[in-house]
C-alpha cells in the first residue's frame, strides 16, 4: 500500500510539472521592490476589481486585497495555490482576495479594471491580443519583466510595465 501511495504522489507531480511546463511560464517570484512598484503604479483604489494572471505565492493578490481591492489571483500550480491560500486566511483577507487554481486563457477578464502579470516573452503576444479583447477602455496593465511586444508603455520602473487600455 505505501508503495502504491508513494507512485501515486510521484505520478501526479510528474503530471503536474508537465501541466505547468505546457501551459504557462515556471515560478519565479515578483521581487518586494516590483510588487510596491505594482501598487503604486496602480493607484488602486478601494472597490477596484484586480485580476493576477499567474498568481504565484500569493503576494501580489495579499497587497491589492490590503489596499481594499476585490482581487483574483489565477494559479495553475496546485502548490502555490495552497499557499497563497494559507498566507491570506493568516492575513484574514478571504472576503477581498480569492485564488483559483486554474488558467486564466479560457476565463473571460472583462470585469477586472487592473489586471497584473509576471509573464515570459513567448506568452506576451498572445496575452496582449486577448487582454486588448477582454478588458475595458482606460484598465490598467502591470507588467513585471516582459514587456508586451509592439505596444507602447506609459511608465517603467523597477522592471514594471504600465499599459493602459
Amino acid at each position: 500500500m505505501v508503495f502504491f501511495l508513494i507512485n501515486l504522489i510521484i505520478l501526479l507531480t510528474v503530471i503536474t510539472v508537465i501541466i505547468i511546463l505546457i501551459q504557462g511560464a515556471i515560478y519565479v517570484p515578483s521581487s518586494n521592490k516590483a510588487i510596491e512598484t505594482i501598487i503604486t503604479l496602480s493607484e488602486v483604489k478601494k472597490g477596484d476589481r484586480v485580476a493576477d494572471l499567474g498568481s504565484g505565492d500569493g503576494r501580489i493578490v495579499i497587497e491589492f486585497a490590503k489596499k481594499g481591492a476585490k482581487v483574483t489571483g489565477f494559479e495553475i500550480n496546485p502548490l502555490l495555490v495552497l499557499i497563497s491560500r494559507i498566507n491570506m486566511r493568516k492575513k484574514r483577507l478571504e472576503g477581498n482576495a480569492v485564488i483559483y487554481w486554474k488558467s486564466y486563457w479560457g476565463t473571460d477578464l472583462s470585469k477586472f479594471n487592473i489586471v497584473t502579470v509576471f509573464g515570459i516573452d513567448y506568452i506576451m503576444k498572445r496575452l496582449k491580443k486577448k487582454l486588448k479583447k477582454e478588458l475595458k477602455p482606460g484598465s490598467k496593465l502591470l507588467i513585471n519583466i516582459f514587456p508586451f511586444p509592439n505596444w507602447e508603455y506609459i511608465h517603467k520602473e523597477n522592471g514594471v510595465y504600465l499599459y493602459k487600455i
